[in-house]
């Protein structure tokens, strides 16, 4: 019997070191398990506080969107400003791992230097599909724009076209409903506005390398990890690289800068008014009698004076007369530029005879640098100009400007030869510099004025949130829209999931070892 007692009392033993072990091992894993839920509340506190930190980026952008055109300049503008832009602190902290940042970051315009900037990217600059067909009315004039793309092709750009027009009338090398119901799974065309851009994959014909290039983490140029952008067929490095692909050119959001409102946010007079007597009236309240005289006398016209071979008899520099006023306003404007070197006929009150006036505003550009800027400030050719969808010829690469029609290859060359150096100006230019600088023909202007702008109000902005050390990063991009008050994001888009996208001192990381 006590040997059994003794056997019993090992086995208790065993049992209760059995118990020990085991309620260790589960204090063990617990503790682990504890650990690892900390260490995953930790991460997932320092992925919030980089989303937060990369809102507070979109945030800045706004801000700055609400300053006027001047105040913006002043600060730097929007195009290149690391000031604003570059490795901004929000979080201070000694430890660089603790020290939050944000930068706001984009792609390089032609004429530019580097591969990235600290700034917005103008929506303008790009190619608006949604507003294509209304810009550009005519089938074939559509079709040009498009096809100024890098490896664009007519059945792709008639397919695109095709896609987001309201019917289901095929165009010369388009397809339509008849083609994609052929398909597996068939399925039918937009016929209508696009809501992405990624959206285009479904028109025959594109394809991701075409839409979206070799960038495959979206930070606006091919990393050494990506492939080779002239491996892709499109490319074409005369009219720009195919990093980007045409999401690069392309844009749903633009509206140009142009508004029916002066610099100094007066109403602008509108030319083609009904009334000629309030025509005067405003005309010389801005302008003096002169210019007045002259514009309503142009007005008066049956057709645009022709200037032929002889001298007329009576050919005045200046106006001699007061205007008759009763007569009515035949001739419109098509645009301000039609008044540059004309000359009017022009009737007196109480003359017998019109006389010819000479122009006042030479086809000269020495003298359109004094009288143009003036003319395009305060006068509009009506209230109800389309303006949504021009190019931003300022900042718009090549490609773009290759897609306006009537602008020949010559004259791209030579925009982006005379904007070196001047792609950081905030407050845009009326396009017409264009003309003053000689760049362009009076002829030449007048064929693109449908078609251009000097800059937008609505702005790309790509912000990253991040630490100055090891930790997670957030990538935001959106759309702000400044044609309003406060400006109003459009699109926000979580680009997290393809990294940071660029080195920590790049985005302005202060890397030291604390």
């Amino acid at each position: 019997m006590k040997g059994a007692t003794h056997g019993h009392h090992g086995m208790v033993l065993i049992l209760v070191l059995i118990v020990i072990a085991a309620l260790s091992l589960g204090a063990l894993t617990y503790a682990e398990w504890m650990l690892t839920e900390r260490e995953a509340a930790f991460v997932s506190e320092r992925q919030a506080q980089a989303r937060a930190l990369a809102a507070s980026g979109v945030a800045a952008a706004q801000l700055f969107l609400s300053n006027d055109g001047q105040t913006r300049s002043d600060s730097g503008g929007s195009y290149d400003n690391p000031g604003l832009f570059c490795g901004v602190v929000v979080i201070d902290a000694d430890a660089a791992r603790d020290r939050g940042r944000f930068a706001v970051v984009a792609p390089v315009v032609d004429g530019g230097s580097g591969s990235l900037r600290y700034g917005l990217e103008d929506e303008s600059a790009k190619i608006n599909l949604n507003a294509i067909l209304s810009l550009a009315k005519e089938e074939d004039a559509a079709r040009e724009v498009l096809m100024g793309l890098p490896g664009m092709t007519e059945d792709v750009a008639d397919a695109i076209l095709d896609w987001i027009d309201s019917d289901d009338e095929m165009r010369t090398f388009g397809a339509e409903v008849d083609y994609y119901s052929t398909l597996d799974p068939p399925y039918a065309p937009k016929n209508g506005p696009l809501g992405t851009i990624e959206e285009l994959l479904m028109v025959r014909g594109v394809t991701p390398a075409l839409l979206l290039g070799v960038d495959a983490n979206r930070n606006g140029y091919a990393d050494d990890t990506e492939a080779d952008p002239s491996l892709v067929a499109a490319g074409d490095a005369v009219l720009g690289s195919m990093d980007r692909g045409w999401a690069g050119f392309l844009t749903l959001h633009s509206a140009g800068a142009e508004s029916n409102l002066t610099a100094a946010g007066e109403d602008k007079i509108n030319v083609n008014q009904d009334s000629i007597e309030t025509l005067h009236e405003e005309l010389t309240a801005v302008f003096g009698e002169e210019w007045a005289t002259f514009i309503v006398a142009y007005r008066q016209q049956e057709k645009a004076y022709e200037q032929g071979s002889q001298e007329p008899e009576k050919l005045e520099t200046k106006p001699s007369g007061e205007i008759d006023l009763s007569k009515e306003g035949k001739l419109k404007l098509e645009s301000v530029l039609d008044l540059i070197g004309q000359r009017v006929q022009v009737q007196y009150k109480d003359a017998e005879e019109p006389v010819v006036l000479e122009s006042l505003f030479p086809d000269d550009p020495a003298a359109m640098a004094e009288y143009l800027p003036e003319l395009v400030d305060a006068l509009t050719i009506g209230d109800d100009v389309n303006t949504t969808g021009r190019i931003n010829v300022n900042q718009a690469p090549a490609a773009v400007l290759a897609a306006i029609p009537g602008l020949a290859d010559e004259a791209v060359d030579r925009i982006l030869s005379a904007r070196q150096g001047q792609l950081t100006s905030d407050i845009p230019p009326d396009p017409t510099w264009l003309l003053i600088d000689g760049i362009l023909t009076v002829d030449e202007m007048k064929a693109i004025m449908p078609y251009v702008t000097g800059g937008g109000s609505i702005f790309r902005a790509q912000v990253v949130g991040f630490y100055d050390a090891e930790g997670p990063a957030a990538r935001l991009e959106v759309v702000i829209d400044a044609g309003q008050q406060p400006p109003a994001i459009v699109s926000w888009r979580d680009l997290s999931n393809l990294g940071r996208g660029y080195p920590l001192d790049v985005l302005g990381a202060e890397t030291f070892v604390d």
